[in-house]
């Protein structure tokens, strides 16, 4: 799981062009949107379409489901490796 938590930040700082970011900065456990990273809702759209071209997950932009797996690194990690074929 460290390893696509890892996939998973420098996703994010590529698709939202954190360019003064390294993977180290982003806490895996940190809220990504409001407190911590400081994520806004135009950047869960970025984000949400660059974890479904990498990773081929479905989200749902209306679910709560969907806001939970988008709370932290962790979360995103769990979902998108609950989502892969086995």
């Amino acid at each position: 799981m460290l390893v696509l938590e890892q996939e998973i930040k420098e996703l994010i700082i590529t698709a939202l062009n954190l360019e003064d970011l390294i993977p180290d900065d982003i806490d895996s456990k940190a809220p990504l949107f409001v407190d911590g990273l400081g994520l806004d809702s135009i950047d869960a759209l970025e984000l949400g379409l660059a974890l479904q071209k990498k990773y081929r997950v479905s989200l749902s932009a209306d679910s709560t489901e969907t806001r939970a797996h988008f709370a932290s690194v962790q979360a995103l990690a769990a979902f998108v490796s609950a989502a892969q074929p086995a």
